[in-house]
């Protein structure tokens, strides 16, 4: 199947800078999987689409402050940035270098705190780089709660085209974020409020976590021409054994599961067995969703809207037809929905 296939054009007024000002005031369009059909509502809305007897599977990582500026110490004005992507060792990560040709094996950076002074303490030294354009650092110091607190910047998605503000510490969070080793949010979980889930609680609507620490790679667009292949990158992952017994009853009941965002489709289906009954487990998936697959594991799915000839726009396609998702996405830009990680959201049913 051809990328291009996935394609569409975006205005880029409708790439949301911001979210809304409060927290649950998002639009969203509710797509019938079938024959779709497009509805506008208000995410406020959003309980009364779903059956009494389902089960939401919420992704609760939690973003870290994992963008981070240094200036090599041998030049003194080379500003570095750094996008840490996963802790090897207690002083060690592997991570994305900017300018990636400035720095080589040994070089030293000082870290550059919020208020612009660059510390000949608090450093890293570049250890190695890997073939996939990423480099293994080492930290001077093993304390990284404290590095990313003095240090750290909120890592905005590279197409929201400012600088990370206070305020984006708390809007760039969900609500239920508990384990720290994201470098994206799982944007559909943005948009829930405590009296939402409350309300959902009150229907008797079930809800669990799953845990998939979104990397950069989340960001990264298919580039050849076959998605065959693409090669997908890696994320590490957990569905507990609790978890997973919640959402196999709920299935063998008859009721729905419905996953919130496509960080959450991604470990069901990577735990899933064919009858869509999943098993607990903890390791990396790569998993790649496109069409003409199926999901096993998830009846519906709250979703934002997605990068063209990204892989998330081809999982969603795996829920419904592409020609129906896209024409959704057309719907979508002609009624001035916002668009990605501070935007509105889909629901498909």
């Amino acid at each position: 199947m051809r990328t291009e296939l996935f394609d569409y054009t975006l205005p880029d007024e409708l790439i949301a800078q911001y979210p809304k000002p409060r927290r649950g005031n998002s639009r969203m369009l509710v797509m019938d999987r079938k024959s779709g059909n497009c509805e506008i509502h208000s995410f406020s809305e959003f309980p009364s689409f779903l059956p009494a007897d389902a089960c939401m599977v919420f992704n609760d990582t939690k973003v870290i402050n994992a963008r981070i500026y240094g200036v090599k110490l041998s030049s003194g004005h080379a500003v570095i940035e750094i996008l840490l992507i996963s802790k090897l060792a207690a002083t060690e990560w592997k991570c994305l270098l900017k300018p990636g040709r400035r720095v080589k094996q040994g070089t030293v950076i000082g870290m550059r705190a919020l208020d612009g002074t660059v510390s000949d303490k608090d450093v890293f030294t570049v250890k190695d780089r890997t073939g996939e354009g990423e480099f293994i650092i080492e930290f001077s110091n093993p304390d990284t709660d404290y590095l990313l607190r003095e240090y750290g910047h909120v890592p905005l998605p590279p197409y929201i085209k400012r600088k990370d503000e206070f305020s984006d510490i708390q809007n760039y969070q969900t609500l239920f974020a508990e384990k720290p080793g994201a470098v994206a949010a799982p944007t559909a979980g943005l948009h829930f409020t405590r009296d939402i889930l409350d309300e959902l609680k009150t229907k008797g609507i079930l809800t669990t976590n799953v845990t998939l620490h979104v990397g950069p790679g989340t960001f990264k667009p298919v580039s050849v021409e076959n998605i065959t292949e693409h090669k997908m990158h890696s994320e590490s992952y957990s569905l507990s054994e609790k978890s997973a017994s919640l959402i196999n009853d709920t299935r063998r009941k008859g009721g729905k599961i419905i996953a919130v965002g496509t960080t959450s489709v991604r470990v069901l289906e990577s735990c899933a067995d064919e009858n869509g009954l999943v098993k607990a487990s903890s390791s990396e998936t790569n998993i790649f969703l496109y069409p003409p697959y199926k999901p096993k594991s998830v009846d519906m799915l709250l979703t934002n809207f997605h990068l063209p000839q990204s892989t998330l726009l081809m999982l969603v396609c795996t829920f419904a037809d592409r020609e129906k998702v896209l024409a959704a996405y057309q719907f979508a830009i002609k009624e001035k929905f916002m668009f990605y990680s501070y935007g509105d959201c889909m629901l498909l049913k």
